[in-house]
């Protein structure tokens, strides 16, 4: 049953129109008197079931009743129009990418990547490859990977890649991939599915961490991968029960509960990444700064005709590893961490972990919901003290 069947004799609801009120109504049964609108979470490794194997729920690694409402939910978000997609949830969005990247290429397709992605990527590159998978590789901006998708089984784009903030076009890459039966996936985890809904604009999968924007509170891990079609869900599925990667029912429960404010998150936080990009364009230790919100980014045009929210992550460089370092240690309202889209601002130095081909000064910084004032005030004193204190 969806949010929309009744069994009470009424007319279902009209779907909602508004994002805010979509992400609240997310994936919630039909009210039942004297039932939470939201049912707590089912811990359950087995389920009752006498006689021949059938009904939904069966065994705690196949199915459960939590993951059923986020999936429903998520798949309202991320793809409202689309007939048929479906919702697969994920342990981690690690386990998400591998899931699709994974089962849908076998010994000697081809796969094409960004090679300015995700810093994992390159670990699922050497999987691929010891599987017989042959791996092409081009940048995210430009639509570089447009040159390389010639006889491809499956491509992978990451729109804004992380942690460099490059866009590419989704639907141009799209267009050309189906016309050559290459199947498309995107990483939509930087945007979340009210920033942009990739399955819109021509892709098959739509693949997210939900650990990030989408939860945003720091406290758990959750992957995703919406299909297009139900053929493509059953592989992922498939996959999710042998790999045995499930999220576990708490955590599934706290995502959907999250998901009431994804609106209300976003938007402060994409408004505040704006703020401090636009406060840091003029300093002069500030060089290679992006974010796709402003008008003068080289990613900003592509970004602006496909989605709908511009991110809460800001990127750019100081002079050197000892000035990054002077900065991250003077900031006071934004914590020192390696995540991305939570309600407490994060930042930085990105090399430290040296995955990515970034300068040793490259800073990300994720914007939170904290007031603007007192955001981008924290933000410039420490870049004054981490000025001021150097040699």
């Amino acid at each position: 049953m969806n949010g929309n069947d009744r069994t009470d004799g009424r007319a279902p609801a009209p779907a909602p129109a508004g994002e805010g009120t979509r992400a609240v109504r997310a994936g919630l049964p039909d009210p039942v008197k004297n039932e939470p609108p939201l049912p707590g979470p089912v811990f359950a490794a087995h389920f009752h079931l006498p006689g021949d194997v059938e009904g939904p729920y069966t065994y705690g690694r196949d199915t459960n009743p939590t993951w059923t409402l986020l999936e429903q939910a998520i798949g309202e978000l991320e793809a409202p129009s689309a007939d048929g997609a479906q919702t697969v949830v994920f342990a981690s969005g690690m386990a998400a990418v591998s899931a699709v990247l994974l089962s849908q290429a076998r010994a000697g397709d081809t796969v094409v990547l960004p090679d300015d992605g995700y810093q994992a990527l390159p670990l699922v590159r050497e999987q691929l490859a010891a599987y017989g998978v042959r791996v092409r590789t081009a940048p995210t901006g430009g639509d570089a990977q447009l040159a390389a998708l010639d006889g491809a089984r499956l491509l992978w784009i990451e729109t804004p890649s992380n942690p460099g903030l490059d866009v590419c076009d989704v639907r141009r890459l799209a267009e050309a991939a189906r016309a050559g039966g290459t199947l498309v996936a995107v990483d939509n985890t930087l945007a979340t599915p009210l920033g942009q809904r990739p399955l819109e604009l021509g892709a098959d999968f739509s693949v997210a961490s939900g650990t990030k924007g989408l939860t945003g509170h720091g406290d758990l891990l959750l992957g995703y991968v919406v299909c297009r079609s139900p053929e493509l869900a059953a592989g992922i599925r498939r996959w999710r029960k042998i790999i045995g990667a499930v999220p576990g029912p708490m955590e599934a429960w706290l995502a959907h509960r999250s998901l009431a404010t994804l609106q209300l998150r976003t938007r402060r936080q994409w408004s505040n990444a704006l703020a401090v990009a636009q406060a840091v364009a003029g300093r002069a230790e500030v060089t290679g700064l992006r974010h796709p919100g402003l008008p003068g980014d080289p990613s900003h045009a592509t970004a602006a005709r496909q989605m709908q929210g511009f991110g809460s992550v800001v990127s750019f460089t100081l002079p050197d590893r000892a000035h990054a370092e002077r900065f991250m240690a003077a900031l006071h309202l934004v914590e020192d961490a390696t995540s991305f889209g939570g309600v407490r601002s994060t930042a930085e130095r990105r090399r430290r972990w040296g995955g990515d081909a970034v300068p040793e000064g490259f800073i990300r910084f994720s914007a939170g919901i904290e007031d603007e004032d007192d955001l981008v005030a924290d933000v410039l004193r420490a870049l004054d003290d981490a000025s001021a204190d150097g040699p």
